[in-house]
């Protein structure tokens, strides 16, 4: 197995960093788009950076719930649409 050089250590670790923050921000932006349709999904967080990308853990929620987010998805995908 190769070892990795300092710069290339330094690269994987930025790669990590960037990707660890895109999951912060998701989490950020996601919390704050349920929030304007008063909904809250209190196991939302972010999971650290997996192969590099953001990870957003959603968590689990009941039926009701997971209808309500369906409902909003449709009306802005609908919203969305008909903007085009």
């Amino acid at each position: 197995m190769c070892e990795l050089t300092h710069a290339e250590r330094i690269q994987y670790k930025r790669r990590q960093d960037t990707a660890y923050q895109a999951g912060e921000d998701a989490v950020t932006n996601l919390q704050a788009a349920l929030a304007l349709a008063d909904l809250t999904l209190p196991s939302l967080s972010n999971d650290g950076p997996v192969a590099s990308h953001g990870f957003v853990r959603l968590g689990g929620c009941n039926a009701d719930f997971a209808n309500r987010l369906a409902e909003i998805i449709a009306a802005g995908a609908d919203a969305l649409q008909h903007q085009r």
